[in-house]
């Protein structure tokens, strides 16, 4: 039994075995219901949907049968355990087919009776821990888990979240580093095939040799060091979602494969002559110009035109500078917690040089400098020279905010009193978007409680604090 007091629903016309089964049932600390009837059971769960149903099949008014029915058409998810004579037996099995949990047989044993409801119990917990985990995947991965403040990345995440309820192959298209992983995982996660499998292929990690038999698998024995069958890329992902990244780089040979699963849904093993049928979701990526290398020739065009349903387009973090302070709160606590340190946030220095630094390697690289920055520090702030020693040089700087620079003027102007200026109206924006509150502002601009008040305190910006 569970701890929470589970509810059993028993039905029965023999007021004896109601009677018996409710004191078993109520000893190990289920609340019980009892019905006389199909007409009753159906009346007692709508008013209360027991966790269990215990019921005959032969009863009059409406049989078990009957009243099984209208109970399932009410929460499918109820588990309902037929009473049977021995004669019944192909009905109650017939019955589980139509969604019944178990079927026992009269006379039965008590403990067989606790068994099954244990048992149904412990499958119900496992379902909802399921639903749970899936609702957290889906809002820890799903499109809101894409952190913007970006206009045109905030539309990027409102597409993701439309196109993931569809069936459609999504290309995904973008510079690398600009989380074209991220918008595939979201696309899973926000889709009705959560509950499959999420799988991932670099098609540029893999020697081209060997790229067949990752997407398809092989049978044992189809070349030099296959001694066993193996399930490819596209077995693994059934039911779910299978994200190619790097797509470019296949083949001509292999894009003509990857068509016709696309087209027939359908494959063999490298080595098989038995056709596979697949159903899997395919997202694709790449950072090259797939019309450019159609118009080459080196990329096929019938391909092209069936990954190209919908198509995607990441933003390079250069032109989304206001994430950049948002991605750099965000992986600080991320790797502050990983490394079991405590860091109280930036040193204005230290944000002027991730501000004006053009990111080439766009989100992966800002990862990776944070990550490197949280190892480094020394006294609970990241300084500049905690960062990569590339990250502070003047050509490296952002030339979009050297242009703006240039055309309002604040070249001539001290860095430090303009990225001052930028900090105080990032706060401002923050407090009002949190109706004043500082808990809630610190948690939204990735610093802590403390190090905001600081900041209020230095730029006197008003707040209140809350929890």
């Amino acid at each position: 039994m569970t701890v929470h007091s589970p509810s059993v629903l028993v039905v029965d016309d023999d007021e004896a075995i109601r009677q018996m089964l409710a004191a078993v049932l109520a000893k190990n600390g289920a609340q019980v219901t009892l019905a006389r009837d199909g007409v009753e059971a159906i009346e007692a769960f709508r008013r209360h949907h027991a966790d269990i149903v215990l019921m005959d099949i032969r009863m009059p008014r409406r049989s078990g049968l009957e009243a099984m029915k209208e109970i399932l058409e009410i929460d499918r998810g109820a588990s309902v355990i037929l009473m049977t004579a021995f004669a019944e037996v192909g009905t109650a099995v017939k019955a589980m087919k139509d969604g019944a949990f178990e079927y026992v047989i009269k006379p039965f044993d008590i403990e067989e009776i606790r068994v099954l409801v244990r048992r149904a119990l412990e499958i119900r917990a496992m379902r909802a821990d399921i639903v749970s985990l899936r609702r957290e995947l889906s809002e820890r991965y799903g499109a809101e888990g894409i952190l913007t403040d970006n206009p045109r990345m905030m539309e990027l995440r409102q597409t993701v979240a439309k196109v993931a309820r569809s069936n459609a192959t999504v290309l995904v298209e973008g510079e690398s580093g600009t989380g074209k992983e991220l918008v595939a995982a979201a696309l899973h996660y926000g889709s009705t095939r959560v509950a499959g499998p999420f799988v991932k292929l670099n098609c540029a990690a893999v020697p081209e040799g060997l790229l067949e038999s990752e997407f398809f698998g092989h049978e044992k024995g189809a070349f030099t060091g296959a001694s066993a069958r193996r399930r490819g890329r596209f077995e693994q992902a059934e039911g779910g979602t299978l994200f190619l990244d790097e797509i470019g780089e296949i083949s001509m040979a292999l894009q003509v494969k990857l068509l016709r699963v696309l087209q027939e849904r359908e494959f063999e093993r490298v080595g098989g002559s038995m056709p596979i049928k697949t159903d899997v979701r395919i997202v694709a990526a790449t950072n090259r110009d797939l019309e450019a290398m159609v118009r080459a020739g080196t990329f096929r065009q019938d391909l092209f035109f069936r990954l190209n349903v919908v198509r995607l387009r990441t933003i390079p973090l250069r032109e989304r500078p206001e994430d950049i302070r948002l991605l750099a709160g965000h992986f600080l606590d991320r790797f502050a917690a990983a490394n079991g340190v405590v860091i109280r946030g930036f040193d204005p220095a230290t944000l002027e040089c991730l501000v004006g630094y053009s990111w080439p390697g766009n989100v992966r690289e800002l990862a990776n400098a944070i990550e490197r920055a949280v190892v480094m520090s020394a006294n609970g702030v990241i300084l500049p020279e905690d960062l990569p020693e590339n990250i502070g040089r003047p050509h490296e700087r952002n030339p979009d905010a050297l242009e703006r620079q240039k055309h309002d003027g604040t070249a001539d102007r001290p860095l430090r009193a303009l990225v001052g200026e930028y900090e105080a109206e990032v706060i401002r924006a923050a407090l009002a978007r949190n109706g004043g509150n500082r808990a809630r502002t610190a948690v939204a601009l990735g610093i802590s409680r403390r190090a905001l008040l600081y900041k209020l305190q230095e730029y006197g910006i008003g707040g209140r604090d809350g929890e």
